[in-house]
């Protein structure tokens, strides 16, 4: 029994839910997402919360309950508020600038490198060595904020590179003599 699916998903104030057929489709101030639900889960829309409904004997549709709820969850979370990540960049010279569709990265390297920020998305950078990704897709988000970390990860020594600002480098020693 899944206990993530038997909890229920409320519907925050100013949100829009329609299923039809296997389509759920929310709408919120931020922006309109859309699920294609599993044919082993039914959601039923009850007041201000929805319910899944499953198979309880077979575990795939335990599962796939569980992930649906999930993923529902934070289509609601993101319809509404929105999701956001901070990045900061840790060494000399590291500078980030967002400029229309593009993040310009200065990272040590001998070229300036430059990513393409992908629609749904918008980067901030309040100063020069920090970077916010806000987005309505909480997939999308984590996957933008992988990609650019990817660029210059933090490396264990001096602690340079780019890295989550809740994020913990643990230091390692240099080598002794």
């Amino acid at each position: 029994m899944s206990r993530i699916a038997k909890s229920p998903v409320t519907i925050p104030a100013g949100v829009d839910v329609k299923i039809e057929g296997n389509s759920l489709s929310v709408k919120g101030s931020k922006a309109l997402l859309t699920y294609d639900l599993n044919p082993l889960v039914n959601v039923e829309i009850t007041d201000k919360t929805l319910c899944m409904q499953w198979n309880k004997d077979d575990k795939n549709a335990t599962a796939q309950a569980g992930t649906a709820r999930a993923l529902i969850q934070n289509m609601m979370i993101g319809a509404s508020a929105g999701f956001e990540k901070k990045m900061t960049l840790i060494g000399v010279g590291y500078r980030a600038q967002a400029k229309d569709k593009v993040l310009n990265l200065a990272l040590g390297f001998s070229h300036p490198v430059d990513f393409e920020i992908p629609a749904g998305i918008t980067i901030e950078t309040p100063s020069q060595t920090e970077v916010i990704i806000k987005g309505s897709d909480k997939q999308l988000v984590g996957e933008v904020a992988a990609k650019i970390r990817a660029y210059r990860p933090p490396e264990p020594y001096k602690g340079k590179g780019i890295r989550y600002a809740d994020e913990f480098v643990p230091k390692k020693e240099a080598k002794k003599k």
